[in-house]
């Protein structure tokens, strides 16, 4: 009996603290007391100190650095947490709702609780608003940059504007064209939109995707609702979203154009329109081919209008003015200006000659004034200011075709506008026009008819 009691109190000794206390004491003691005694118990076993346990804890110690990044944590596990889901991408807990993966099973709790179940938990006491995750009430901004005058409400997103702002650093490479990024999520985005080419974010107003959630809030808000909220002080336009006006008042009314082409003298208002520039006039580049000919085209707008225009024969922009139907609504636009308000915005700075299109100003400037014929067939020695002229050219002459057939005599003609007025001098009797003579000449090499 005495043996059995020895043997429970020793039992007893190597249990920990804050279970001995459960037993008998639970009422004698406070919980910050039997919390400070557990940790004892744990540090003791570990060979360390309660004081480096609660400096770790309380003090905000961070010992354990991340040797690819310069991120430190308090506990070692988190340490091997960031290494596993950041660095090398582990993503082990999937939403059985939906295709989403994530690193951590918090992560995925938190995107089950507020996305598939939508609730929000968190009241804002400030106003009626809720959250679906703790979030700082607009204003309260208690984190300030030292280096410049910005403030956040969190230490986090304080700290991620400083390594990538004012430190410049850039520590997540993408694997496949080693572009590099400052922000890991941005990374994430990058990858997901670019290489893997999905849009996940679909509109339930019409068909078009999106591949970032913000783009298609921004696509909802201005094209079905209309909305433009920011309005230019200066002037009464309004744009649908901040940056647009941003850029209208730096280029429009402060006349800044930034960003110089260092191989012309050409400026530009944009960064990416400068890249743009160089990378299509300079370097020639035309990346997007169209998989039904061989047309190649520079910009991927032009391809899908290309595509859409000539491959699938679609006009979907009428002009409610008069029949005529486009293909895209900036022709459309332009065909109004022009054709029914007859405007001649671009005027030639060498004479009085107003054009409708700025295109049409360059083209004259350059052929007239300049005397540029940038254009030479390839079968003969004939040069053209516009290229257009030159596929004329190439098909009337060596080609031979002749397009365009009156309806009376079968005669044929390389022109259409030569063609009607064949048929009302000759057929109609017109006396008008220029004689039958002349209409057999083809401008474009008077020698030949």
């Amino acid at each position: 009996m005495i043996g059995q009691r020895q043997q429970q109190q020793q039992q007893q000794q190597q249990q920990p603290p804050m279970m001995r206390l459960a037993t008998g004491d639970q009422n004698r003691r406070t919980l910050n007391f039997r919390v400070q005694l557990y940790s004892e118990h744990l540090c003791s076993r570990n060979g360390a100190s309660s004081q480096s346990f609660f400096s770790e804890v309380h003090e905000g110690c961070k010992d354990f650095a991340c040797d690819k990044c310069d991120r430190k944590f308090g506990r070692k596990s988190n340490l091997f947490a960031h290494q596993v889901t950041v660095h090398n991408g582990q993503k082990d807990f999937h939403c059985i709702k939906c295709d989403k993966k994530f690193g951590l099973k918090s992560t995925l709790q938190k995107h089950q609780r507020t996305v598939h179940e939508g609730r929000k938990d968190y009241a804002c006491d400030k106003c009626d608003k809720k959250f679906g995750q703790k979030t700082v009430h607009e204003g309260h901004k208690d984190f300030a940059c030292d280096n410049c005058e910005k403030k956040f409400g969190e230490k986090s997103t304080l700290m991620k504007h400083q390594r990538t702002v004012h430190e410049g650093r850039k520590d997540h490479t993408c694997d496949v064209c080693k572009k590099v990024f400052g922000v890991y999520s941005t990374l994430i985005l990058h990858q997901r939109t670019v290489h893997e080419g999905r849009k996940d974010y679909a509109c339930d107003k019409c068909e078009k995707k999106f591949g970032q959630k913000q783009g298609l809030l921004f696509h909802q808000r201005t094209i079905h609702e209309g909305r433009k909220d920011y309005t230019c002080d200066k002037c009464e336009k309004k744009f649908g979203q901040k940056q647009g006006l941003l850029f209208h008042q730096r280029t429009i009314h402060e006349g800044r154009k930034d960003f110089a082409c260092d191989k012309c003298e050409k400026v530009f208002g944009q960064k990416p329109n400068l890249l743009t520039h160089l990378k299509l006039v300079h370097e020639g580049r035309k990346d997007y081919a169209c998989n039904m000919c061989e047309k190649k085209f520079g910009r991927k707008f032009y391809l899908l209008l290309h595509q859409k225009t000539v491959h699938e024969g679609r006009k979907d922009f009428e002009c409610n003015k008069c029949e005529k139907k486009f293909g895209d609504p900036s022709t459309l636009i332009r065909h109004k200006k022009t054709v029914h308000d007859g405007r001649k915005d671009y005027a030639c700075e060498h004479c009085e000659k107003k054009f409708g299109k700025r295109g049409s100003l360059i083209e004259h400037q350059k052929v007239v004034h300049e005397g540029r014929k940038d254009f030479v067939c390839d079968k003969c020695e004939n040069k053209f200011g516009e290229k257009s002229k030159l596929i004329r050219h190439k098909r009337t002459v060596h080609k031979g075709v002749k397009d365009y057939a009156c309806d009376e005599c079968k005669k044929n003609f390389w022109n259409q506008s030569y063609s009607i007025k064949h048929c009302k001098t000759v057929h109609g009797g017109r006396k008008d026009y220029r004689s039958r003579k002349n209409l057999d000449v083809n401008p474009i090499c008077p020698d030949t008819k």
